[in-house]
């Protein structure tokens, strides 16, 4: 990369030279090896090496690497680096000046009006530059995929800006019925990348959606991207968000059941429970668009979300199809799609209902676990908490509690409290039952009880155990994978994150401590 980076010094465009740095730092982006940071490892590394070696091509990289680094750290190590190396004399590129100055100017979105993908196209011009001229102006263009819960697909960037607006705006106003283009606050711009480079970073992590990307032109823009993303402006804060987002889904249901479209559903509870998980996924999953319909996004929907994320009562198995198709039929003409778009989209839910009935089951019967098990990790549902339930609370998956089920209840304190203290010690006094005697009638695990284990770490561990189970924040389960897939047991994670959480503040966001492990 050393060498690589010599072709910088012949570069006299920043644009040029930021898009040569970006695409080294994207050549390990994804990279997963157990046990090894391989961003920390390569990114710093590089770092490291470019400084020691003196070099004005050293300088170049470092000075690049400055302003595009994926992380804070590795941006302020290569920041005092390149000043070393400027001091000992190294020669300073051409655009060492210039690169990273970009101001946003504009931005738009570019799809079309089934909404799967978006072009979002945002502009900029380097401080400095022209205004009544093209120098240093440019676009940078991500296409989001919204059926693979918003990840980046593509990017590119162009210095022909006006030639792709103007061939957007064509395709809109006339050449393509279907095709949609309109300008987007600078805010929403960045509310709109800052989600795709988040859920396309959990999707590589997960090791599902990713697949593609850490080859493609996301990986060797994604550095690009990250520091565009900072340059544009945030929307001011807003307040109560959450509440508000609950009582606008239960409104939308509420129109939905009311409405013609659904007069013939004939169970209106299933109908009402299914029609939640519809909104449910175009609020979570799709941006905050639940009346979007497309025949990619009913399949996406109906054969790879739900059954990995919803447990469904038989009735509300069958009635779902039903529901979802009123739904098309109620939503479409609202989100501006024509009828014949709502006819296709209506063969596409038909065309995949016979594989649902299949796939559904099949993912359902594949946990590996009694029904009964499933249901007590479950009580809500939600087949997406299933693997960090578990890892809290791991003696749930286990029959060893069958005849204690009150008593190790984890929708109860008590009952979480119970589980945590047999987790410690592998004994429990139960107040009721072997009133008296240290045991709950499970074999005896073999482990000494931990003189540490004290009523305080019982109360670190459980409110641990209570967030991971609601998964709040969800950066807390991400992050213990990240120390999992490292290779570090369940008791090193478990110990970690009780550091983070214990020394925040109260009401603190510990997101971005949980994001840094």
């Amino acid at each position: 990369m050393l060498r690589a980076a010599r072709t910088l010094l012949a570069t006299r465009e920043p644009l040029d030279a930021e898009i040569g740095v970006s695409e080294m730092l994207g050549s390990w982006w994804g990279r997963r090896v157990p046990g090894v940071d391989v961003e920390r490892l390569l990114g710093e590394g590089l770092v490291a090496h470019a400084e020691a070696s003196g070099s004005a091509a050293g300088l170049a990289l470092l000075t690049g690497i400055a302003v595009l680094g994926t992380t804070v750290h590795q941006r302020e190590l290569a920041e005092k680096g390149a000043t070393a190396l400027a001091e000992n004399g190294a020669a300073r590129p051409v655009w060492a000046d210039a690169i990273g100055r970009a101001r946003p100017v504009a931005a738009y979105v570019s799809g079309n009006r089934f909404g799967d993908t978006d072009d979002i196209i945002t502009t900029f011009r380097y401080d400095g530059a022209d205004s009544g001229s093209d120098a240093g102006e440019h676009a940078l263009i991500a296409v989001v995929d919204h059926n693979s819960g918003g990840v980046l697909r593509d990017a590119w960037v162009t210095t022909k800006v006006e030639q792709l607006l103007a061939h957007c705006r064509g395709r809109a106003e006339g050449g393509d019925p279907m095709a949609t283009f309109a300008q987007l606050k600078l805010e929403r711009a960045r509310v709109l990348l800052e989600s795709a480079v988040t859920q396309t970073d959990r999707a590589i992590a997960a090791g599902s959606g990713g697949q593609g990307i850490t080859d493609g032109s996301p990986a060797a823009h994604h550095a690009l991207i990250r520091s565009r993303v900072r340059v544009l402006p945030r929307e001011p804060a807003s307040q109560n968000r959450t509440a508000r987002s609950r009582d606008r889904r239960a409104v939308l249901a509420a129109r939905f059941l009311a409405s013609d479209a659904a007069a013939e559903l004939s169970d209106s509870y299933a109908a009402s429970r299914c029609v939640d998980h519809i909104i449910a996924y175009g609020c979570d999953v799709d941006s905050d668009r639940p009346l979007r319909v497309s025949p990619r996004k009913v399949e996406a929907f109906l054969l790879r979300w739900l059954p990995r994320r919803v447990i469904l009562l038989p009735e509300e198995h069958e009635a779902m199809p039903h529901v979802l198709a009123a739904w098309i039929r109620w939503a479409g003409p609202r989100h501006g799609l024509p009828e014949v778009a709502v006819s296709a989209t209506l063969d596409a839910l038909w065309e995949a209902t016979a594989a649902f009935t299949t796939s559904y089951l099949d993912v359902s019967a594949s946990f590996g676990l009694p029904a009964k098990v499933v249901r007590r990790l479950l009580p809500d549902g939600d087949l997406s908490a299933l693997p960090r339930r578990m890892f809290a609370f791991p003696l749930l998956t286990s029959d060893l509690l069958a005849e204690s089920e009150d008593e190790f209840d984890p929708a109860t304190r008590e009952g979480r409290r119970a589980l945590l203290r047999l987790d410690h010690f592998g004994e429990y006094e139960s107040p009721v039952r072997h009133k008296g005697r240290h045991s709950t009638g499970i074999p005896d695990t073999g482990r000494a009880a931990d003189p540490a284990a004290t009523e305080e770490a019982l109360d670190a561990h459980e409110q641990l155990a209570e967030r991971l189970w609601k998964g709040d924040p969800p950066q807390l389960w991400s992050a213990a994978e990240r120390l999992l897939d490292r290779g570090h047991e369940r008791p090193v994670v478990l110990r970690t994150l009780m550091e983070v959480l214990g020394d925040a503040e109260p009401g603190e966001d510990v997101s971005g401590r949980l994001e840094d492990l």
